[in-house]
């Protein structure tokens, strides 16, 4: 159950990570448009963080709830 606990909460943490650098590119994306203030390279740069970041969160999150799933 320990090791099923750990791949499923890696790959929710992932693909919540993913999601979340997304919405990022996305919405970058309209300021870059508009500003010569932002570039591309700060786009990039804030994925990265972004990506960190929220798998860092999402690491300390899913575990406990995927643990109430599988004790169903």
């Amino acid at each position: 159950m320990t090791k099923k606990l750990g791949i499923y909460s890696i790959a929710a943490s992932a693909a919540t990570s993913v999601l979340i650098v997304a919405l990022f590119y996305l919405f970058s994306l309209q300021k870059v448009g508009k500003s010569a203030q932002y570039g591309y390279t700060d786009v990039y740069a804030g994925m990265a963080y972004v990506f960190i970041l929220s798998m860092v969160v999402s690491a300390s999150i899913w575990p406990g709830i995927i643990k109430r799933f599988i004790k169903r």
